[in-house]
């Protein structure tokens, strides 16, 4: 395994975390055995870096990971989120980055993930109608009550990744980022090393499409909240099958799967990146973590590149109420 400083801070994790997400919610079927043997096996692959939420799962994936971790807690680093706010049905009810809600949010957390310490602690989408600088305020006072170790953003837009910096330091931002999600590349990027802030792509497989696994929208489960995404949808996902075919020509020619040559793509630019593909199979965590193992030269680098240039994505990330919510 190889080990990354998040940004400036003395957070030193393995060059690739494992994002949690789909073992409780989102990705079909769950089986919470089978998760949790996946993440004793990442930790004895050498993988610190676990991400989660408190609204994966309504807080069930938070409780899954703390039984995961119950007797290895100093083997690492655990993140979590706060500020997507649902209803015990499920139902989202907004943003919340009110001072109080914080302080409320962080201890239910540290309650379910049973540590007395939240590593890293992103606010998980901005509340609009709270002041930054009030939202990381109270984020601060946690780092004094000595509840959480360093704090990070997700989805944040420029301007508000500086202004939550001058009032307390990031330590990381958390963002969608692949060669089928470049955006972050038109300014984001640049701030966070212009400010010494960790970058944590999250998706960075394009939520498994450039896996080559997905060819159509009946591969999609019922229980599949891709089947709701502009891009899973059969005209865009014919599109975007293009941008696949140029991966996996490359992916042969280097001996590797296409999952594992999107995320050497993601790790070559730069030692400051840290993603964090999420599974909840063993057997597709030993596959990512082959991607450590493929080399990139710069002629790789290009006609990856010349694959899948910014904006050739076809259809939005997200549903446009959900799109509201990024880059705030």
């Amino acid at each position: 395994m190889h080990y990354r400083r998040l940004g400036k801070s003395s957070l030193v994790v393995s060059a690739q975390g494992l994002g949690c997400m789909g073992m409780s919610e989102f990705y079909g079927e769950t089986d919470d055995s089978e998760s949790i043997a996946t993440l004793h096996h990442a930790i004895d692959r050498g993988v610190t870096f676990f991400d989660t939420a408190d609204m994966y799962g309504i807080g069930r994936n938070e409780e899954l990971v703390g039984r995961a971790i119950a007797s290895r807690r100093h083997e690492v680093i655990i993140a979590t989120k706060f500020g997507n706010v649902r209803g015990t049905d499920g139902s989202f009810q907004g943003v919340n980055g009110r001072p109080e809600y914080v302080q409320q949010a962080c201890e239910a957390s540290l309650r379910r993930l049973k540590i007395s310490t939240i590593d890293l602690y992103y606010q998980h989408r901005v509340d609009p109608k709270t002041p930054i600088e009030e939202t990381v305020g109270a984020m601060a006072r946690l780092v004094e009550q000595g509840k959480v170790g360093y704090l990070g953003l997700s989805e944040a837009g420029e301007q508000t990744i500086r202004r939550a910096h001058a009032t307390h330091p990031i330590a990381a931002l958390q963002t969608e980022y692949s060669l089928w999600t470049r955006d972050p590349e038109e300014g984001i990027l640049a701030a966070c090393r212009q400010l010494g802030i960790g970058f944590v792509p999250y998706s960075p497989l394009g939520r498994g499409f450039l896996t080559g696994r997905f060819q159509n929208t009946s591969a999609l489960g019922e229980k599949d909240f891709r089947k709701f995404h502009p891009r899973f949808q059969e005209d865009t996902m014919r599109k975007n099958l293009q941008i696949v075919k140029g991966i996996e020509q490359i992916a042969k020619e280097k001996g590797s799967t296409p999952a594992q040559l999107a995320l050497a793509w993601v790790l070559a630019q730069g030692e400051d990146l840290v993603p964090i593909p999420g599974t909840k199979r063993r057997t597709y965590l030993d596959q990512n973590l082959g991607a450590l193992d493929v080399r990139l030269s710069s002629a790789d680098l290009q006609r990856l590149d010349e694959a899948a240039p910014l904006g050739i994505t076809a259809g939005t990330r997200y549903p446009e109420a959900h799109m509201r919510a990024v880059g705030i």
